[in-house]
């Protein structure tokens, strides 16, 4: 699939649009049939959601971004485009256009995370170059995410083997500015740089998260150096983890805050890594094989995901819905997909798996799906880890 430019426009302005993310524009897509159509129908599910008003981004905002972009280098790739990373590709959560600055063919390549503390020590900084040096030799390419400390020295110690950073802002946004030259460096040198953010998007604190599922999505395997405590390189790791991707943990002094969060993840099962060979003799084996990573697809299809909370690091637990008498169908029109019936009576505060919402309410998938993705377009309903949402409190 290669879309033409204006389908790519459309993708554009449909994933700029207010309230949509990565699942929902799947949800929409697979809806409506095509992102031009759901684009057009967007404020319908709105307002039966209970939202009267909601933005659409317009052609003329989207041409604009697009110029932007291209000024600086900056062209988009869609999911489903040879171009598209097949390991990003296969997350639940991967976003349908991404701003991609450099060599996209990069990305073809086996690629491995190495991410770790801002602060970090000079033991930490030196093994985190060594490593990354050696991977590069060993022919992996080597992702992080452009932050101060691990991820500068893993990226500098990989310019010529090849590196990938990952954005929190947009292309035109750098943080830190401190950086700029480096990222200079990475596209001069033939990596590539990445973003899912508007261009002119100052980065905030829930876009690091958001960052970080790319960046463990675009990899085999993420070796985290240092971490204290809930730290966002401990998010990445647990992206990893749902992302079926390998975890390694470099060991540190338990009097150090900054080994607190790396020797919890050898506690809890990572792999110890303190040299190359005890990553590449974990990952080659699963590249030789040809891991199944592609269970994303080119176009949409027929599931609504679950939105990961970008700012929590411990997910609330899924709780069961509520025991209640099965409700007809017939609060729902099957032929305009519809949720005419009120869904909220089996939501609340608590998250609650959508399979138990099917079960409960005795309404199909479809209805249940429609009724959410309504909810969630109105800005009254929150998704969670597990497949589970709430309602959001006050709304």
């Amino acid at each position: 699939m290669i879309l033409t430019d204006e389908q790519r426009l459309d993708w554009l302005r449909l994933i700029r649009s207010e309230k949509v993310g990565p699942r929902t524009f799947r949800a929409l897509v697979n809806q409506y049939g095509g992102a031009a159509a759901a684009r057009e129908a967007l404020p319908a599910p709105a307002r039966r959601g209970g939202r009267l008003m909601l933005k659409v981004c317009s052609r003329a905002e989207a041409e604009k971004e697009t110029a932007a972009a291209a000024r600086l280098g900056v062209r988009f790739i869609a999911m489903g485009e040879p171009d598209y990373p097949k390991t990003l590709k296969a997350i639940d959560s991967a976003p349908p256009l991404i701003a991609v600055r450099g060599s996209a063919a990069i990305m073809a390549r086996p690629s491995v995370a190495i991410i770790g503390s801002r602060n970090a020590s000079a033991s930490g900084l030196t093994f985190a170059e060594r490593l990354s040096r050696q991977l590069g030799e060993a022919g992996y390419v080597v992702v992080s995410g452009l932050a101060r400390g691990i991820d500068t020295k893993a990226h500098k110690a990989s310019l010529e083997s090849g590196t990938v950073a990952v954005l929190a802002g947009g292309h035109d946004r750098i943080y830190p500015a401190q950086n700029e030259p480096l990222l200079q460096a990475i596209v001069e040198q033939g990596g590539a740089v990445v973003s899912e953010m508007p261009m002119g998007w100052e980065p905030r604190g829930r876009d690091f998260p958001r960052r970080n599922r790319i960046v463990s999505g675009l990899s085999y395997g993420v070796v985290v150096v240092e971490a204290a405590r809930r730290s966002g390189s401990l998010i990445t790791a647990r992206f990893a983890l749902e992302q079926g991707r390998e975890v390694f943990a470099v060991p540190g002094s338990p009097l150090d805050p900054r080994a607190e969060g790396t020797n919890d993840l050898i506690r809890d099962g990572a792999t110890l890594c303190a040299g190359i060979e005890h990553v590449t003799s974990v990952l080659e084996p699963l590249i030789a094989s040809g891991p199944d990573l592609d269970r994303g697809a080119e176009e949409p299809q027929h599931v609504i995901g679950v939105e990961e909370l970008w700012d929590e690091l411990d997910l609330p637990d899924v709780v069961r819905a509520p025991t209640r008498p099965v409700a007809p169908d017939a609060g729902f029109d099957e032929e305009r997909g519809e949720a005419e019936g009120d869904l909220t009576v089996f939501l609340g505060p608590s998250p609650v798996a959508i399979d138990d919402l099917v079960r409960q309410s005795g309404l199909s998938i479809r209805n249940v799906q429609m009724a959410l993705l309504e909810l969630e377009m109105a800005g009254r309903l929150e998704r969670h880890g597990g497949n589970a949402v709430s309602l959001i409190v006050g709304s």
